[in-house]
């Protein structure tokens, strides 16, 4: 009956209704009511109606339409309290109760595709150490190193080093998950482990989003988790009704509705998918109008991007000063893309954007969850890859944010441009730059700044195509006052005897065109 039961623990909460559910409101997404009935006369697990609380549109345009100032976000948008309870709703069961003390099982496979080599074993063990101990309540009680042929199979290891890893689980005392540091464990492989070690298993997947989980604070963060956890429920679900299928119980019909058990329970997930998306959308849409904006005002944007824990919202902190950045040493502590204004020598005016940290053997569906955050770095006008220069693994990290960027389909011009900087200098011990074409700094002792602030604003420059420029202007008009408003001004040499003064400028063409026209000149 264990199947049954792990059903009945996490099936309710994925069924239950929202609490905001008005009946005279358009409902996006429900299940039908003869259907809902034949599943509670027929199921033993007590499926209540699927019903999420109303979402208005204003009609079909307005999904496209983008957002306008003077809208009302409840009537277009998924209010905090609904959010709050589709975050709460999906903890896939066992990963979040209390407290757990982990056995790591690092799968070190000696040759093929999978084989990593830009790293080591040891290596690889230490990061899945250190996301264990990310998370509070956790604790890494024993781990081994367990070389593997054969990966791909249900078991990883042979038959052998399973049944000696089986011993040595099951021998140590206090154990109540195991965490098997690979990329995704398919649902067979999970049922298959859990079964023979007798705890809960997880992978890297699942470790990364409970992490994910517990630093979420804003709407887009717990949305977007939400959706990442979907594949995870979706299959598991399937286990536990091919599990059920066993006993008879999985692939029969539920009363009249024509839909077997499982057919029903994944039409309702797929349901709360789509309703996620669709709110996932209208943010998305709002971040865009949030970068016409910027646009507008034509500030440069500057992503400053790395592995995670390699110091980039301390960096952004030295660089604008801005003290109500707290960083933190832990992995994944910034889940949110904030913007942070900042000055470079010449007085410019950028925007430098924190985002989320990346990983190494993270499945492209947890990216794709986040595609609306990552999104920002496409539109920027520059990137700042961090790399922490004393970790053992720097090489790797390198290799595996470059790769996501890859993925990500960022353009040529940023990845051409891209400025590569080596901080935590200071923790290396005669440190030597060995690397053309990247700064050396150390974010925390604000060492290397000057040089990393003149890189970024020559760049900026160069990608914006903004002009340099020296402009005679006439002090009785308000020429000077508008150039400081519009542009960049580096100096003002004034000539007292006729007036006027010579402006060093940094200022777009868009700017030096409205310029022109507004004062005349030639």
């Amino acid at each position: 009956m264990t199947a049954p039961r792990r059903i009945r623990s996490w099936l309710p909460l994925l069924l239950r209704p929202c609490p905001r559910a008005a009946p005279t409101s358009r409902t996006l997404l429900h299940a039908p009511p003869h259907r809902a009935a034949a599943a509670r006369a027929a199921s033993p697990l007590q499926i209540r109606p699927f019903a999420l609380s109303a979402w208005r549109m204003r009609n079909t345009d307005d999904f496209s339409s983008g957002f306008t100032e003077g809208e009302e976000e409840d009537e277009d948008f998924i209010d905090d309290s609904e959010v709050e309870e589709l975050f709460q709703q999906q903890l896939p069961a066992g990963i979040g109760e209390g407290q757990h003390r982990v056995f790591i099982v690092h799968p070190d496979v000696k040759w093929g595709s999978r084989k990593q080599h830009l790293t080591t074993a040891e290596l690889m063990m230490a990061e899945a150490v250190g996301l264990v101990n990310t998370l509070d309540n956790w604790r890494v009680v024993d781990k081994i190193v367990l070389s593997t042929k054969t990966p791909e199979k249900k078991r990883i290891f042979g038959k052998g080093n399973f049944q000696s890893l089986t011993e040595k689980i099951r021998k140590t005392a206090g154990i109540t998950a195991v965490f098997v540091n690979v990329e995704r464990l398919s649902p067979l492989s999970e049922r298959e482990l859990e079964e023979a070690w007798g705890v809960k298993v997880f992978d890297r997947y699942s470790v990364v989003l409970h992490i994910f989980r517990c630093n979420a604070r804003t709407k887009e963060a717990k949305l977007q988790i939400s959706l990442a956890e979907i594949p995870l429920l979706r299959s598991r679900l399937k286990n536990e009704v091919a599990h059920l299928d066993q006993q008879g119980g999985g692939s029969r019909y539920i009363g009249g509705s024509g839909e077997t058990l499982l057919e029903v329970q994944q039409r309702l997930l797929k349901e709360r998918e789509l309703k996620i998306r669709a709110a996932l959308e209208k943010l998305r849409r709002k971040r865009h109008l949030l970068r016409s904006q910027r646009k507008h005002k034509e500030f440069p944007v500057v992503s400053v991007l790395g592995y995670t824990n390699c110091g980039k919202t301390t960096l952004i902190k030295a660089l604008t000063g801005d003290h109500s950045l707290q960083p933190r040493n832990q992995l994944f502590a910034t889940l949110d893309v904030t913007v942070h204004a900042g000055q470079l020598p010449s007085h410019m005016t950028v925007l430098y954007v924190d985002t989320i940290g990346f990983l190494s053997q993270l499945p492209h569906q947890l990216i794709d969850s986040f595609s609306a955050t990552l999104e920002d770095i496409k539109h920027s006008d520059l990137l700042v890859h961090v790399r922490d220069i004393s970790h053992p693994e720097t090489v790797n990290q390198k290799a595996n944010v470059l790769n996501v960027l890859e993925n990500l389909q960022i353009p040529d011009r940023l990845m051409n441009s891209m400025i590569e900087v080596h901080n935590k200098i200071d923790l290396v011990d005669n440190y030597q730059l060995t690397e053309p074409h990247t700064l050396p700094i150390s974010a925390l002792e604000e060492r290397g700044l000057d040089e990393l602030k003149r890189a970024v604003e020559e760049q900026i420059v160069s990608s914006t195509g903004k002009h340099i420029l020296d402009l005679k202007v006439d002090l009785s008009t308000p020429q000077l006052s508008w150039l400081y408003k519009e542009a960049t001004v580096q100096d003002v040499r004034v000539n007292a005897d006729d007036g006027s003064a010579v402006v060093a400028v940094i200022i777009s063409a868009a700017a030096y065109g409205r310029y022109k026209k507004l004062f005349a000149v030639r």
